[in-house]
């Protein structure tokens, strides 16, 4: 349980992006930046025994923790970017979305069989994007170590899908929307 009052730096928008959504807005955390620096260092600290070589954060919000995730335990950071946003050679990635589907793309060089890798992002909600990351982890050969994100919205269970196309890997959330 986290010492630190993550809850207050972030602000709940109702209706946004449409009527009955209630959106979970960390800018104001982002912005703080003893919290931002506090949600950092817990997040790195609960995987810091791992041996975690890389992290990968998804875009866009995914790079505003994923980086200073990585720079905190002293390794690279990886980004999962929307299609066609990299220029090099790519693995890509699609995932279901409520309404479709969408894909991620990673270069192919970015990560090697010897990495074991910490999968980093602000929000994690059915578990579609952070699972698309992790599957282009695994095309690249690498171990997917943990799954580190701010926020989980529980009452979707991101868990539950998550652990069941990757069983026994560590989920850790520093607030659970229940």
């Amino acid at each position: 349980m986290s010492v630190f009052d993550y809850e207050s730096r972030i602000v709940n928008i109702p209706d946004y992006p449409e009527p009955g959504v209630i959106f979970k807005d960390i800018m104001p955390l982002i912005g703080d930046a003893e919290a931002l620096g506090s949600a950092v260092k817990e997040i790195a600290d609960h995987f810091r025994d791992l041996g975690v070589t890389k992290v990968v954060g998804p875009e866009a919000r995914g790079f505003l923790i994923g980086a200073p995730v990585a720079y905190e335990l002293g390794v690279g950071f990886v980004p999962a970017r929307k299609p066609g946003k990299l220029p090099r050679a790519v693995n890509k990635q699609e995932y279901s979305l409520e309404y479709g589907t969408d894909s991620l793309e990673m270069h192919k060089d970015a990560l090697s069989p010897d990495d074991k890798v910490l999968l980093v992002d602000d929000l994690v909600a059915t578990g579609g994007s952070i699972e698309a990351a992790a599957e282009l982890c695994r095309k690249a050969g690498a171990e997917v170590s943990g799954f580190g994100f701010i926020l989980e919205l529980e009452f979707l269970s991101p868990r539950v899908a998550i652990s069941k196309k990757f069983p026994g890997i560590d989920v850790f959330s520093l607030i659970q929307v229940k």
